[in-house]
């Protein structure tokens, strides 16, 4: 099978540092030699590679951002129709309004809403603004939350501080080291680790932590965060970038009664299309008008249009629904497929983003890339885990199941025999961040 995505990512290299722009996207998190690295056009959860050959996502899926599924015709219907009326002109867009109604219908404990258009920068935006309103620079967080200084500071003090929280290897480089001292982060689901912290630092003013990723957070632990938050007037952000809106209508901390002061989304709320959202307490988001927050692209229409569409569509077809109940077969069957071909796997409980782990010590990313190699062999774009959409079936799954039966065979008699890394046809996947030359 030809690969034209790989001659050309040579050249990407060349003119762009690091090859592209999300980490995420880089081949050698999957298989440098093999993965076909671009796509010509995309529909559903089907790929086409620059040289026509087609995928069924059964990965990625646009790194969680089409939950409605690739081109969902409704949603670019009405990005279509709106730029072809103008999409950013000297007046407001009055979707702008519609949006942030609609997210605070989602979000009833909420009071106000500012935009942006990618999940980093509106984090930053939310880490700003809980700044600005306690008044206090320290941050205790948990879990990975991207690339702006006010994150990667935890780095400062210690390169591995952020080893548990998805990445590890971030270098801290271009950060002031002013802000050493003004992020530490705490386990997940770690009551002990959380309130020790807080006693370390006993001026601390923001606490971010995700609503979940592979794990959906305990109920005592929720329960801790609120109690001691209160207690110390912090303002507590849940990231919902990546869980929110696929196993509710809103995010994770609705399904636990939790109250937090900000909720950000991202990722899925355009399917596809740029736009993400800081949703807060009023009395909270007010302090936005005391710090300056501006930017043009931010009121750009397309985004917000795109992010109606969606919503519309996800709680008229009950779609949050439909991605547990994907996402639960596809792990059940991983489960059932591991135990028949004696693989030493965890499936994780969160099932809109389903994963499963394998138990295997150093020898973990050579067992998952000889997956991902002998999976694209069988039309798929594959890894460790599946951000579930709209547009996966269970007739999808199963056949999909179908070539993992096959190749989880083919793993567990390569592990048998220690025959992994003599299958590979590529270098073994890593998770590091490295410089890319």
């Amino acid at each position: 099978m030809s690969n034209s995505g790989k001659k050309l990512w040579k050249e990407a290299l060349n003119v762009i540092p690091g090859g592209n722009g999300l980490l995420s996207k880089r081949p050698d998190r999957y298989g440098k030699d093999i993965w076909p690295v671009y796509f010509s056009k995309a529909k559903g959860c089907q790929i086409w590679d620059l040289d026509d050959n087609v995928y069924i996502d059964m990965a990625q899926n646009g790194i969680g951002t089409a939950i409605l599924g690739y081109a969902d015709d409704d949603v670019n219907q009405s990005v279509i129709k709106a730029i072809n009326q103008g999409v950013n002109t000297s007046l407001n867009a009055p979707e702008e309004v519609e949006l942030a109604q609609k997210l605070l219908q989602l979000n009833p404990t909420m009071g106000g809403v500012k935009f942006a258009r990618g999940g980093g920068e509106a984090m930053s935006l939310a880490v700003r603004i809980a700044r600005a309103h306690t008044k206090l620079d320290k941050v205790a967080f948990s879990g990975y939350h991207g690339w702006a200084d006010w994150y990667l500071a935890t780095n400062l003090s210690s390169k591995s501080n952020l080893d548990e929280h998805l990445l590890p290897g971030l270098e801290p480089l271009g950060v002031p080291y002013e802000l050493s001292g003004t992020a530490f982060p705490f386990k997940y689901n770690d009551i002990n680790d959380f309130k020790k912290l807080l006693e370390q630092h006993d001026d601390i003013g923001v606490i971010v932590l995700e609503g979940a990723r592979y794990d959906l957070p305990s109920a005592d632990f929720l329960k801790a965060i609120d109690i001691e938050s209160k207690r110390k007037d912090i303002v507590v952000i849940v990231d919902e970038i990546t869980s929110g809106l696929r196993i509710s209508e809103s995010g994770v901390y609705m399904l636990f009664d939790f109250d937090p002061d900000i909720a950000v989304y991202g990722k899925a709320l355009g399917n596809g299309f740029a736009i993400s959202a800081v949703v807060g307490k009023k009395e909270v988001m007010g302090s936005a008008q005391d710090t300056f927050i501006s930017s043009t692209m931010w009121t750009e229409r397309v985004g917000f249009v795109a992010g109606l569409a969606t919503l519309n569509k996800l709680t008229k077809c009950n779609v949050s629904e439909h991605l547990v109940k994907i996402g639960t077969h596809i792990g059940d069957g991983w489960s059932e497929l591991a135990k028949k071909h004696s693989l030493d796997v965890f499936i994780t409980e969160y099932k809109p983003l389903v994963s499963f782990k394998l138990n295997y010590g150093k020898d973990n990313n050579a067992i998952e890339t000889l997956f991902i190699q002998e999976m694209l062999k069988k039309g798929y774009l594959a890894s460790t885990s599946v951000y579930v959409t709209y547009a996966h079936t269970i007739e999808i799954a199963n056949k999909y199941l179908e070539g993992v039966d096959e190749v989880f065979k083919i793993l567990s008699d390569a592990i048998k025999k220690d025959k992994v890394s003599d299958l590979l046809e590529t270098e073994v996947r890593t998770d590091m961040f490295k410089r890319l030359n």
